[in-house]
């Protein structure tokens, strides 16, 4: 499709001046949401578990217009949001050629572009934006100035045009200004200098900055998002008072509320499409690797505040996949599949994502990470055996029986070895392997039966995965009762 690329043209086309003149981007954003609620479509494709609680939110935010925050612990998928919200603007947008800040043809607020049209008319040169161009975004930091984000007066321009310094013509953008008649964003708002966030709701509020010691006015049409840590977090910083008061809307973001949103995220973002080989990954193993998030959330060995992040489960996977690939090359098997002593060795992508309270410290990430992955086996395994008797196969252990599954092992010399333990390859129907299933399900299943009796402390494993009988809990002795007897009383003598 051809754009009008004149102004006279741009008049006289769908981008007509009584469409665009008075419509800010605001405007814009609501339009278009009120498009897409209408047609039934997704509002953020590619978010999982927020349709009822976080994006209603957001909706009512861009509904009424307001500049909005999110505010949640890390690896809630706030950038991704902010991000998305690309999705709402229009798909070309015009704008005066070579303008810096991107002028409005018809509202220019740039001396230069008011000057362009006032020597050129109809004949002046129009570009387009394209939503993604629109969206500029920020990293917080201390050292951020004010000529960062506004701007700052370039003496070399006020010498070349001979202006006095007082003059916008002198002043080089920042990136606020350039991201006019887009969607501005700050992540990790309160680790920005308190006088750069009084800069920041002077433009938002007033529309106006000083620079340098001179007054500079810029009515930006700017749609301002931001998200942060809670402030009972991040000690670094905080959002100033009457900031915090200019911001519209107050949105609280969340982890998943259940394993089965997580293993939707995570499949979602994890690289799991490996070239040459073909990858089979069993849903329980990816719910033990979720369930190592969810446990660690509650766990008092880890810092709440800090959160743990669903990049934990994300990045897990990536490693428990590629030591499955490991082990196939070595063995050349040609289905990967994926089993729990790999979730053992992704050890490396869990203990750097745990920020540990004292206790946690005391003992170590590694040691605390082992622990939440034996938690998570254990809440998997009685999803899918609770109430099944798992007698046969504990005491084929009691009596002296033991193997040894290492995660290097080949799957057809594992499997003839676990097909000795009574009891054990029937019980694996209850996570659809059939005994024609490929040898590597076979012995990815079997060795998550004998990691949940482990587990559950029914049978013992040590450091080079051979399991064993578990240790005899010593009986208690019987705490006998006796009566107390009661002192023999004489009788009463007669007088």
């Amino acid at each position: 499709m051809s754009f009008p690329r004149t102004l006279g043209e741009l008049r006289q086309s769908p981008f007509s001046e009584p469409r665009l003149r008075d419509r800010r981007v605001k405007d814009e954003l609501r339009d278009n949401l009120v498009a897409r609620l209408r047609s039934k479509e997704q509002v953020f494709p590619g978010i999982v578990g927020y349709d009822d609680t976080v994006v209603p939110q957001i909706v009512n935010a861009i509904l009424s217009r307001h500049n909005f925050i999110l505010l949640g612990l890390r690896g809630q998928a706030k950038s991704r949001i902010l991000r998305a919200l690309t999705g709402l603007l229009d798909p070309q947008l015009p704008y005066v050629a070579g303008c810096e800040i991107h002028d409005s043809p018809y509202s220019p607020i740039c001396r230069h572009c008011r000057n362009e049209i006032a020597k050129h008319g109809d004949q002046t040169q129009i570009a387009y934006l394209t939503p993604d161009e629109r969206y500029v975004e920020k990293l917080a930091t201390p050292d951020v100035t004010i000529a960062d984000l506004i701007g700052d007066i370039d003496p070399i321009k006020a010498a070349r045009g001979g202006h006095e310094l007082s003059s916008e013509l002198t002043v080089h953008y920042g990136l606020l200004p350039r991201a006019n008649r887009g969607i501005f964003a700050i992540n990790e708002l309160p680790d920005l200098a308190g006088k750069i966030q009084v800069g920041l709701f002077n433009i938002m509020q007033e529309g106006d900055v000083q620079i340098k010691g001179y007054p500079v006015r810029l009515a930006l049409d700017v749609a301002m998002v931001f998200s942060a840590n809670p402030e009972d977090y991040t000690a670094r910083g905080k959002i100033i008072t009457p900031l915090k008061d200019r911001i519209g809307s107050e949105v609280r973001t969340h982890y998943p509320a259940t394993v089965e949103e997580g293993i939707v995220i995570t499949a979602q973002e994890a690289w799991t499409r490996r070239d040459g080989y073909q990858l089979h990954l069993p849903k329980y193993v990816q719910e033990v690797i979720e369930r190592v998030a969810f446990a660690a959330r509650e766990d008092k060995k880890i810092d709440k505040r800090s959160g743990v992040s669903q990049r934990l489960p994300i990045s897990a996977t990536e490693n428990v996949i590629s030591n499955a690939e490991r082990r196939a090359i070595a063995n050349d098997e040609k289905v990967v599949v994926p089993r729990i002593s790999d979730v053992y060795a992704a050890l490396p992508a869990i203990t750097g994502k745990l920020e540990l309270e004292y206790e946690g410290e005391m003992k170590g990430a590694d040691h605390v990470s082992r622990e939440l992955i034996r938690v998570a086996i254990a809440k998997t395994f009685d999803d899918y055996f609770s109430g099944v008797d798992m007698r046969q196969i504990v005491q084929w252990f009691d009596l002296g029986g033991e193997i040894q599954v290492a995660d290097s092992a080949a799957s057809r010399d594992v499997l003839s070895h676990i097909k000795t333990i009574q009891g054990l390859m029937e019980k694996l129907s209850a996570l659809d392997v059939s005994p024609k299933a490929p040898l590597e399900s076979q012995v990815s299943a079997a060795e998550f039966v004998l990691e949940g009796l482990y587990a559950h402390k029914r049978i013992g494993r040590n450091e080079e995965r051979v399991f064993t009988a578990g240790e005899k809990q010593p009986k208690k002795p019987e705490q006998r009762t006796y009566e107390r007897e009661e002192p023999s009383r004489g009788r009463r003598p007669y007088n």
